[in-house]
């Protein structure tokens, strides 16, 4: 039985996701480290919180359309800056998934 190692850092922005996507294991670290600050109680984004898996399903859409836009695009997530190609396949992957919670 082999072992596939497939976290965002390691994959490359061309290389395509393979196996299911899950919100504990593949989308909650790229939420953690991109959009909780904002997106969370007391932040600047508070009031569309990212804390849990049932607020990111619910705004799946939204997210997938505003990680995509261009750097400088009014309503680009995260502003100022961008996701790597990677991390965004994540998401779109996981929407295309199902949105799966473990």
């Amino acid at each position: 039985m082999a072992c596939e190692s497939r976290t965002y850092e390691e994959i490359s922005d061309n290389t395509p996701i393979t196996g299911i996507v899950k919100y504990e294991t593949d989308i909650k670290p790229i939420i953690e480290t991109n959009c909780i600050g904002c997106h969370s109680p007391g932040g600047p984004a508070s009031a569309y919180p990212l804390t849990n898996y049932n607020l990111v399903k619910a705004e799946i859409d939204n997210i997938v359309d505003r990680i995509q836009r261009p750097v400088g695009a009014v309503g680009r997530m995260p502003p100022g800056t961008s996701l790597s190609q990677s991390q965004i396949n994540f998401f779109i992957k996981w929407k295309a998934d199902g949105s799966i919670e473990n």
